[in-house]
């Protein structure tokens, strides 16, 4: 279904046609649960979101204007509806100012990680990414397994251009820190000191 064809169903819908509907929600079931999934790493709070998503685009489908794709705008509610499950959970995870990462340490760390196989190292990535702050990795689960644009991001999240680049940099320079400091005492642990 192109652009042009989810606003044909947008206009049967906001006449009334909830089948239209439906099937704008079976093309998008899926992208917008598992991006609540991924933000929110728990299947129940995200097919809640999903839900929830998809009842406040029908209760406001009459405001999407078409400046964006329909997905983006489905996105931006997902995003938001994630937020407040978010910010109601109790322990958040708070993280100290990290220090600045050098090109030593990042290349290290990148040559590390390339030993590791695969699978482990898919497995490694979520785990690391679960301890990023919620805001680093909205956006890194958004520019990579999402692949949005960086457009798309910044309409999602309401953050200024400058904001989502630098969250962004910030988000993969934390991440490599996580990852090094998961698997350098692995390795060690497995194959001592170099």
């Amino acid at each position: 279904m192109t652009t042009k064809t989810d606003q044909i169903y947008i206009n049967l819908v906001i006449q009334g046609n909830t089948n239209a509907f439906a099937t704008l929600v079976n093309k998008y079931k899926v992208l917008v649960y598992s991006v609540a999934f991924k933000l929110l790493n728990n299947k129940e709070e995200a097919e809640e979101v999903a839900q929830d998503t998809f009842v406040k685009a029908y209760k406001n489908i009459a405001s999407f204007e078409g400046k964006s794709k329909f997905s983006t705008w489905l996105y931006k509610i997902a995003y938001r509806n994630c937020l407040d499950v978010l910010k109601k959970r109790e322990n958040k995870y708070k993280f100290s100012v990290l220090e600045d990462v050098t090109i030593t340490q990042i290349k290290a760390t990148e040559d590390t990680f390339i030993s590791i196989e695969r699978k482990e190292r898919s497995e490694i990535l979520a785990s690391c990414l679960e301890k990023l702050p919620d805001d680093e990795r909205i956006i890194l689960t958004l520019f990579y397994y999402q692949e949005l644009s960086l457009k798309e991001i910044i309409e999602v999240t309401g953050f200024s251009e400058a904001n989502v680049k630098v969250k962004l940099h910030r988000a993969r320079k934390h991440l490599l820190i996580i990852v090094k400091n998961t698997v350098e005492p692995e390795l060690i642990k497995h194959y001592g000191r170099k």
